[in-house]
């Protein structure tokens, strides 16, 4: 197995294209590890506090349009 320097030294030497490429695999990998953790809080009720504050927010009408 590769050490972190190692990587890190292949990846300097990527041509461009490569480079790109390899940055917007890690950009996906990294939004689906996102996604996957919202969807797991939300199920969880961790996000709740954001309905509760939303809905507040509504109550007092000073809810703003996006």
């Amino acid at each position: 197995m590769l050490t972190v320097e190692e990587i890190k030294t292949a990846i300097d030497s990527l041509p461009e294209k490569e480079y790109i490429s390899l940055r917007s695999w890690f950009s996906e990998k990294d939004w689906k590890k996102w996604d996957r953790e919202i969807v797991k809080d939300s199920e969880a009720g961790k996000l709740d506090f954001l309905i509760q504050e939303a809905l507040h927010e509504k109550n007092r009408g000073t809810l703003r349009d996006l």
